[in-house]
């Protein structure tokens, strides 16, 4: 099994894809980093730090390439690239790539147009393609130092023990699945959840305040989940509460940081300033709220957040909106 993926592409070189590619070149695989940027490129050929992942030495063996057709000549491809680009660049793959051979989506999040899963974009735009989701509770920078971590990957048939097979090692575990709809949603609602608990940190409500609102957050996202097919394990599992307790909880989250900056006071326009790092859940949150309507499921706390970041609903009157609803059972 491992064989079939000994060589694996990484598309995309920001902070994950990089991370990424170190974990596979751990796991034993022939591994190829795409690099967009002319200037990442550029400096990790002469052996200096990718900016996206200060600090995190690249080893010299790793190869990298700007040609994404060379690049894509892999057994297994890791998709790293944002949710909201994916269509596009799936368009731009397609013709590079060989028939049955397996694409992993890395991303997270909820197309903005559309109210697709990641998983339903690109299954649309690359039809025929056998397809993986991997997600889970992961920061970049501790998948890059080699720190353990257990994520979820999911995909039909027997894609997903083969992928498990290729990239797993002693620090990275994969555990598979074949519930891609659950793992693409979890991926995706955890950042709109962890800006609104960035919101309560940053106003300064307190930790009960934070762990009623983490614990209603998953009361939504487990509504949504059953309304959409997804299985109630997967969302209780890695890449569900595993990773909406992480994201929610740290400031090493972009979204939970840019969720605290919202308490304080700052703008979303502030927040957005070009240079700054993108919180997904910006986009992620009416795009999910869209798709919870369209499925006939309440989700209060995504939509005050989706209210809030388009400036609809001021934060003091964002919290009474959540504070002032009707008492009910749990």
């Amino acid at each position: 099994m491992t064989s079939s993926f000994s060589q694996i592409a990484v598309l995309g070189a920001g902070a994950w894809g990089t991370a990424l590619a170190l974990a596979a070149q751990s796991a034993g695989r022939d591994v190829t980093l795409w690099v967009r940027e002319d200037d990442v490129l550029a400096d990790i050929r002469a052996g200096k730090d990718n900016r996206f992942l200060p600090g995190v030495v690249i080893p010299k063996d790793l190869k990298v390439t700007g040609d994404l057709a060379q690049a894509a000549k892999a057994d297994a491809i890791l998709l790293v690239v944002p949710a909201q680009v994916l269509h596009g660049f799936s368009d731009t793959l397609k013709p590079h790539l060989a028939k049955g051979q397996p694409v992993v989506i890395c991303a997270k999040g909820i197309e903005k147009n559309s109210g697709k899963l990641v998983t339903e974009v690109a299954a649309e735009s690359l039809p025929g393609t056998p397809l993986a989701i991997l997600s889970g509770p992961s920061f970049a920078r501790d998948v890059a130092r080699g720190l353990p971590t257990a994520l979820t990957i999911a995909a039909k048939d027997d894609l997903a023990v083969r992928l498990q097979a290729a990239l797993g090692s002693p620090s990275f575990r994969p555990y598979g699945s074949d519930d891609v709809t659950g793992v693409a949603l979890g991926g995706a609602a955890k950042n709109v959840y962890a800006i609104a608990c960035g919101v309560v940190e940053g106003m300064g409500l307190g930790e009960n305040a934070r762990a009623a609102l983490l614990a209603r957050s998953f009361a939504e996202l487990a509504r949504l989940g059953e309304s959409l097919g997804a299985k109630r394990e997967t969302l209780m599992g890695l890449s569900g509460l595993g990773d909406l307790v992480l994201t929610a909880t740290s400031p090493s989250s972009r979204n939970f940081s840019f969720g605290m900056e919202l308490g304080r006071g700052k703008t979303v326009a502030d927040l957005s300033a070009p240079g700054r790092p993108l919180a997904e859940g910006v986009d992620t949150a009416p795009a999910l709220v869209a798709r919870a309507r369209a499925a006939d499921v309440e989700m209060p706390i995504a939509e005050a957040m989706a209210d809030l970041i388009a400036g609809a609903l001021p934060l003091g009157e964002a919290l009474m909106r959540l504070m002032s609803r009707k008492l009910t059972t749990e």
